[in-house]
C-alpha cells in the first residue's frame, strides 16, 4: 500500500496534537468560500452553506450556548433532523470545548432521557417536531429552533475555540443496545485520524465527488462519515432531510449528480425490490449489516459500480472493508467484507473479530463510567480489542463475518452463522427483509435448530417456506436449514436498522 504509513502518520500528527482544536481542524482551516454542505429539503429544494458561513455563524451560536451556560466539558445532546441547524450547533458546541450528544430523530422520550440523564446533561438543542420528546425530562434547559435560536445567531461571537487536544473528548455515543443497556463511547479528537482514512482509502471520496452518505448523524456512521469526515477532509457533502424511499433516493442521485453513495444494505435491498436502476455512480458502498453478494451483482448493472462491503463499530469506526481508493483497492471476492483499513491490524482471536491495541488509528480506550463493560472488551493481556462479533480469515487474508456472537446458532455441534442463511434466503425472489435466529430444538437433540422469519412479497404460505427451506439445503448446507418458517409484515429493529434477534427469539 504505497504511501499510506506516511499519510496516516500525517494525520495522526494532526488530530492528536496536544493543542487540537475541533473547530479549526473541522471548519476553520479550510478555504471560506468552498462549499461545505448542501442541504436538501423533504421537497428536494436546496441550498448550501460554505464553510466561511459555517465559521461565522457557529462562532456567534457559540458566544450564545455560553451565555446559556455551555462550558469546556459539558456534554450537549442534539435532537435534529439533517438541516443546516444541525452541523452549526455541533460546531458551536465544539467551539466551546463542549461534547456533542448525538439523539436520533426516531427516538422516543424514553430513550431520549437514557442519554440525556446517563450525559449529565443540563442543556439539549432541538427542533420545533422533536420538542415533546424533551419536554418531559425534568432539570434541563431547551433550546429551539427557530426564534430564538435566530436571535443567538445574529448576536455575537464567542471570543475564540477552545482547544481540547488529541485526547480530548468531543463526541459522547450510546451504541444501540441489541445486547444489553446503551453504553456510552466517548469520542477523542484524534479519532479524526481513523475517520479521514477512511473517507479517502476506504470510500476514495475526491474534491470532484458529489459525496452523499444517506446514513443518519444520530447514529456512528451517519455522524462520523456524513457529517465529521467530510469536514475534517474540507469535502462538500449532502445531506438529505427526507424520509429514505427508494424512488426519492434515485430522483436525489440523478437531480444533484450524486457520484460517491454510502448507506446501509437495506437501502439497496430496497431500491432493487423497487426496480431502480439506470444511475451512475462511481462509488457505492454499503455498512451496518453484512452485504449479501446478490446486491454487490445488482450495483454493476443498476448503480453503474459494484457495492463495495465495508464493517466497524461505533467504538471503532470503519476498520474493515473493500476499499476503493486505488492505492489499496482489491477485486471484490464474493462474501467478502475486505481487508483492514490502514492503520489498523486485526485478526480473529478465539473465533472473534479483533483488533490490535497497538494499532495506530485505533482510539476506543473505554466506555464512560463503565469499567467492567470495558474490560469485556479487551483481552485479558491488552493486546486485542473484541468486536463481539464473530468472523474467519481465508488464506489470502480477506475477512468474512458470519454473526454476532450471541447470535451464533449451535445445532447438532455446529456453529451456523444468521448471516450465512439469510444470504440465502434473500435471493428468493418473493423475499422482501429476512432474519434467521436460533430457539431451543423442542425435541431436546439438537441442542438449538434454525428457524427464519420472512416477510414475503404478497405473503406467505406453506409452498413458499417448503421452497425456502430447500433453497438452503440444496444451495448452502443440509444442516444449517431452517426447521421453521414463519412469515410477519416486519422484523423488529433498532432506529439504525439492525436486527433485535433476541425479541424474535423470545417469540
Amino acid at each position: 500500500m504505497p504511501g499510506t504509513d506516511e499519510t496516516v502518520a500525517q494525520w495522526l500528527a494532526r488530530y492528536g496534537a496536544e493543542d487540537a482544536d475541533v473547530a479549526g481542524l473541522l471548519c476553520d482551516g479550510h478555504a471560506p468560500d468552498a462549499v461545505a454542505f448542501t442541504f436538501v429539503a423533504p421537497d428536494l429544494t436546496a441550498t448550501s452553506m460554505t464553510y466561511g458561513e459555517l465559521a461565522d455563524r457557529s462562532r456567534r451560536l457559540a458566544g450564545g450556548l455560553a451565555a446559556l451556560g455551555v462550558e469546556r466539558g459539558d456534554r450537549v445532546p442534539v435532537l435534529m433532523g439533517k438541516r443546516p441547524e444541525l452541523v452549526l450547533t455541533l460546531l458551536a458546541i465544539w467551539r466551546l470545548g463542549a461534547v456533542h450528544v448525538p439523539l436520533f430523530t426516531a427516538f422516543a422520550t424514553g430513550a431520549v432521557r437514557m442519554r440525556v440523564e446517563s450525559s449529565g446533561a443540563k442543556l439539549v438543542v432541538t427542533e420545533p417536531g422533536q420538542r415533546s420528546k424533551v419536554d418531559p425530562i425534568a432539570g434541563i434547559t431547551v433550546l429551539e429552533t427557530g426564534p430564538g435560536f435566530d436571535a443567538l445567531l445574529a448576536g455575537e461571537p464567542a471570543a475564540g475555540s477552545v482547544p481540547v487536544g488529541g485526547d480530548g473528548t468531543f463526541v459522547q455515543l450510546y451504541t444501540s443496545g441489541t445486547t444489553g443497556t446503551p453504553k456510552g463511547v466517548p469520542v477523542p479528537v484524534r479519532a479524526l485520524a481513523a475517520f479521514h482514512c477512511y473517507l479517502h482509502y476506504g470510500l476514495d471520496v475526491g474534491s470532484e465527488d458529489v459525496y452523499w452518505n444517506a446514513a443518519d448523524p444520530g447514529w456512528a456512521y451517519g455522524l462520523y462519515y456524513a457529517v465529521i469526515a467530510p469536514l475534517a477532509a474540507g469535502r462538500a457533502g449532502l445531506l438529505v432531510d427526507a424520509g429514505f424511499a427508494p424512488e426519492t433516493t434515485a430522483e436525489v442521485v440523478r437531480r444533484f449528480g450524486v457520484t460517491n453513495f454510502a448507506g446501509a444494505p437495506t437501502m439497496y435491498r430496497a431500491m432493487g425490490h423497487a426496480g431502480v436502476s439506470g444511475l451512475a455512480l462511481r462509488r457505492a458502498s454499503a455498512a451496518g449489516e453484512p452485504l449479501p453478494p446478490d446486491v454487490v451483482a445488482w450495483g454493476r448493472t443498476a448503480l453503474g459500480t459494484p457495492v463495495r462491503d465495508h464493517y466497524g463499530q461505533t467504538e471503532l469506526g470503519m476498520v474493515i472493508g473493500n476499499h476503493w481508493h486505488p492505492d489499496v483497492v482489491e477485486e471484490i471476492a464474493d462474501g467478502s467484507m475486505g481487508r483492514p483499513l490502514p492503520g489498523f491490524t486485526t485478526a480473529v482471536v478465539d473465533g472473534q473479530i479483533a483488533v490490535a491495541t497497538d494499532s495506530p488509528l485505533l482510539w476506543f480506550t473505554g466506555y464512560d463510567q463503565a469499567p467492567e463493560r470495558t474490560a469485556e472488551r479487551f483481552s485479558p493481556d491488552g493486546g486485542w480489542y473484541f468486536t463481539a462479533d464473530t468472523g474467519r480469515v481465508d488464506a489470502e487474508g480477506r475477512f468474512y463475518f458470519t454473526a454476532r456472537d450471541d447470535d451464533v446458532i449451535l445445532a447438532a455441534g455446529y456453529r451456523i452463522g444468521p448471516f450465512d442463511v439469510e444470504s440465502v434466503l434473500i435471493t428468493h425472489p418473493a423475499v422482501v427483509d429476512v432474519a434467521v435466529v436460533g430457539r431451543p430444538d423442542p425435541e431436546g437433540i439438537r441442542g438449538e435448530v434454525v428457524e427464519a422469519f420472512v416477510v414475503a412479497d404478497g405473503g406467505g404460505n406453506a409452498a413458499l417456506a417448503r421452497e425456502l427451506q430447500d433453497l438452503v439445503r440444496d444451495t448452502y448446507s443440509k444442516h444449517a436449514y431452517p426447521r421453521t418458517v414463519h412469515f410477519v409484515d416486519a422484523l423488529p429493529k433498532t432506529p439504525s436498522g439492525k436486527i433485535q434477534r433476541y425479541l424474535l427469539r423470545q417469540r
